[in-house]
């Protein structure tokens, strides 16, 4: 009667092995997308960050929702030269 403890034991082992991970790198890929995704974990800024204010935010849902948006003001992100893009 003494064979079943060794049994039982060898076929525990053998149903744990089949769960254990064969590859030691698990996880790299993703943790290595989501170093790469992070510029700065800890940004310093000069400025405040301004603060969220629920008033503001309700008063732009209400605008939306009656349709009278706010146009947003233009701003130029170029020096103004057009082209195909190749330097000349």
């Amino acid at each position: 009667m003494n064979f079943r403890r060794p049994l039982a034991a060898g076929a525990a082992l053998s149903l744990i092995a089949g769960c254990t991970p064969t590859d030691v790198t698990l996880g790299n890929a993703v943790r290595t997308t989501m170093a790469a995704q992070v510029v700065d974990p800890d940004p310093q800024y000069d400025d405040p960050i301004p603060t969220t204010d629920g008033a503001k935010a309700g008063a732009a849902v209400e605008r939306y929702r009656t349709d009278r948006v706010k146009k947003p003001v233009g701003i130029r992100t170029t020096s103004g030269q057009s082209g195909s893009g190749s330097p000349k």
